[in-house]
């Protein structure tokens, strides 16, 4: 296959690539503070659009589950952008009301498209409305968050801390419903749950990805892993299902080609 942005290679390292929730479309976004749209055909790829957002080396873009909107956050700012690809516009969220963050960064957008969370510093998760882009609660989390996932009917989060603990939420009360260690976690890095909620799996500074049922994280304070997957040697930064639940992807961006398909 041809690169997919091909017509226009980033200047500088790329943060995001994603492709379109509905259409035949790739994104990439990076530290050359630019959104670029590509069509994939696999002949040309030709690219759609790039936006610039100035002085904003993007840490982190996403697109809604609609696919009409982008949201991008940046490596070192309190501020957020909202790109409508509907109309056009670029929105800067300067700032939202209740968030004391000095810098955001890390977030995830709800299966159901409702909500966003935002990660913040000393374990405060900030959840948001998607359509208002306003707050709606804060929760925290013992030590630091790293990462966090909703499951895929978005009436829980399972966040995962820096110390290798994860926090299970209702996203209705935004009470915590119960909390486990991960197994021989040193640092916590990424989490993600599987489509069909059976699995949830979280990777691990050391490189090691455990991966657990769900059923047996609701209960348990210290649960077995199915599986303890060891194949990375540097440190588990990205882990992902695909659709199916058949797949699962572990990879590390700390050193060239260290992708696993489990």
């Amino acid at each position: 296959c041809l690169p997919a942005n091909q017509e226009r290679l980033a200047n500088g390292r790329l943060a995001t690539v994603q492709f379109h929730p509905s259409a035949q479309v790739v994104m990439t976004a990076g530290h050359d503070r630019s959104v670029s749209l590509f069509q994939v055909d696999g002949i040309r790829n030709p690219r759609i659009q790039s936006i610039y957002l100035e002085s904003f080396p993007i840490y982190k873009a996403c697109f809604s589950v609609d696919g009409e909107q982008v949201i991008a956050t940046g490596t070192h700012h309190k501020m957020f952008f909202v790109y409508d690809m509907m109309s056009g516009s670029i929105i800067p969220i300067q700032k939202v009301r209740g968030v004391e963050e000095r810098f955001l960064r890390n977030f995830e957008v709800s299966p159901d498209g409702s909500f966003m969370l935002l990660t913040g510093t000393s374990g405060y998760l900030h959840l948001l409305s998607m359509k208002t882009k306003e707050l709606i609660s804060t929760m925290k989390v013992n030590g630091r968050c790293t990462a966090s996932a909703f499951t895929p009917d978005s009436s829980k989060i399972y966040s995962y801390s820096k110390e290798g603990e994860v926090f299970i939420w209702d996203v209705r009360s935004r009470k915590c419903l119960h909390k486990f260690e991960d197994e021989g976690s040193l640092e916590g890095k990424c989490i993600a749950v599987s489509k069909n909620n059976q699995y949830v799996a979280c990777g691990s500074a050391s490189g090691v990805v455990n991966l657990y049922t769900t059923d047996v994280c609701l209960k348990e304070n210290r649960p077995k892993p199915v599986k303890a997957i060891m194949n990375l040697v540097t440190s588990a930064t990205c882990v992902t299902f695909n659709p199916t639940t058949e797949i699962l992807a572990v990879a590390s961006r700390e050193t060239d080609e260290a992708v696993k398909l489990v």
